[in-house]
């Protein structure tokens, strides 16, 4: 065994990871990396960056089909096998930036094995043998794949292997009705395969219902099947397909399955009772600075922490640990300003609390304010009128907002910048927005929560008539 001593190990190379490397080996200290898989994680290789590069290829044949501002629409011929291509040009573009030998270039020792503890203070990778001062778990997650009888014996994808099908599906099935599935549904549907998507209780049953809605209507509009309440209890083989029986007895037949039903944190293998980290199925258990509660010397980050399971969300944790671990200073971390967004067309994005959420916890305090897609110019103009932003405001500051429509994830940015900020709404209010954009429908939804204040009040108008009297 090879013994290394260092301040920082770091075990898994996904955006978390590579986050706290980048950042703590540039800063001066000793980091040693450990990554048995790919470089780059999950979202590199088989979630993110593939999922919204087969989406702008599905997205292209769409616009292609449409008939609309004089141009004349055609049938497009979906080459699938080019998609892939396409996807998987992607990601080797983007792959230099998450390589070892870029981050052994900041000084990071990458050891590319698997890592699992030892001791409290030791972490066993291959043949070495890591002492460290602090330790970062950013193991990510994985699929998870529900024990449905017959499931183990059926050929099915996950989003892990759903990149490497080269031949269309004639006809794919996936089980799961939440970001994943939606956005493969509506990547396969416009690149030419008929798809139905089951779901045991409700589609994109975590978003606003009245934004998710709009969002559903859309995709049965180009013909994918969407099951709801639809709870599977078998998966088997027929003669060239696979049918899905549902608990009602309904039976669905098709080429292909996708399992797209959650997913599942990796610390099963990490030797985690050898370290003493305290844990669950949910992750590691941290403290609101990320630390473990039974070793001090260990954190985690991302999908391993046991929260919000997004790679945004990976990258500001890694932020959040480098302050105690380099410099001794307290971090907190929160997620009231942490947004997100399904990247379907219309696009669905959320930041802080839904209007449910919000009434729940504010009660008649609460005010929403909102904005249509239809009464913006640049959205009549470029034909994406579908959708609306609304904001949920409680004395004056914004709590969270939803917004469905065209951009959405581009749009929500703002909102979730005057959350993390405690920004009130005449922040928003008072932006400049260049005309015309879409971004102007945040302002006209920040003046919306003034407009009654200022048109519907009568001290106002009182006001502005002794004004104009004297």
């Amino acid at each position: 065994m090879t013994r290394i001593e260092t301040d920082i190990c770091i075990i898994g190379a996904g955006s978390g990871g590579l986050s706290v490397a980048a950042g703590a080996a540039q800063m001066g200290a000793k980091v040693v990396l450990l990554e048995g898989h790919k470089m780059g994680g999950d979202c590199l290789n088989y979630g993110c960056v593939p999922s919204k590069a087969l989406l702008a290829a599905g997205h292209k044949a769409h616009e292609t089909s449409v008939s609309a501002f004089g141009v004349a629409g055609h049938a497009p011929e979906p080459d699938f096998v080019a998609a892939k291509d396409h996807v998987q040009g992607v990601i080797e573009t983007i792959a230099p930036v998450d390589s070892q030998e870029r981050f052994e270039g900041f000084g990071v020792h990458v050891i590319r094995e698997f890592g699992h503890f030892i001791s409290e203070r030791e972490v066993q990778a291959g043949g070495h043998v890591i002492t460290a001062r602090r330790f970062v778990i950013a193991t990510g997650s994985r699929p998870f794949v529900p024990p449905i009888p017959g499931l183990e014996t059926v050929p099915h994808f996950t989003n892990e292997t759903i990149f490497d099908l080269r031949a269309r599906p004639p006809h794919l099935i996936i089980i799961g009705g939440g970001p994943i599935g939606m956005e493969m549904a509506q990547a396969h549907r416009r690149l030419g395969c008929e798809v139905t998507v089951l779901e045991g209780m409700t589609a994109l049953g975590r978003d606003d219902p009245e934004a998710a809605a709009i969002v559903l209507e859309k995709l049965k509009a180009e013909g994918i099947g969407i099951v709801e309440n639809a709870q599977v209890t078998q998966v088997a083989e027929t003669g060239g397909g696979i049918r899905v029986t549902t608990e009602d007895g309904r039976g669905f037949e098709g080429s292909h399955l996708l399992v797209a039903v959650g997913r599942k944190v990796n610390v099963d293998k990490l030797g985690l009772e050898a370290g003493n980290v305290a844990h669950t199925r949910r992750g590691v258990e941290v403290d609101a600075g990320l630390r473990s509660t039974s070793n001090r010397r260990v954190y985690a980050v991302g999908d391993a922490a046991g929260g919000l399971q997004f790679t945004h969300v990976a990258g500001y944790h890694a932020g959040v640990i480098i302050r105690p671990m380099l410099f001794g200073l307290p971090a907190r971390a929160r997620t009231d300003h942490i947004p997100w967004a399904t990247y379907t067309d219309p696009e669905l994005a959320q930041v802080g609390l839904t209007e449910a959420e919000a009434r729940e916890r504010h009660g008649d305090r609460l005010e929403v304010a909102r904005f249509p897609y239809h009464e913006n110019d640049r959205a009549i103009a470029t034909g994406r009128t579908t959708g609306f932003v609304k904001v949920m405001v409680v004395k004056g500051k914004p709590v969270g907002a939803t917004i469905v429509g065209a951009q959405a994830g581009e749009l929500i940015q703002i909102w979730a910048l005057a959350i993390a900020n405690g920004l009130k709404m005449s922040a928003v209010a008072g932006m400049v927005a260049p005309y015309p954009t879409l971004g102007e429908i945040n302002k006209r939804a920040a003046g919306a929560y003034f407009s009654p204040r200022l048109f519907e009040n009568p001290w106002v108008k009182r006001v502005v008539r002794l004004v104009q009297r004297f």
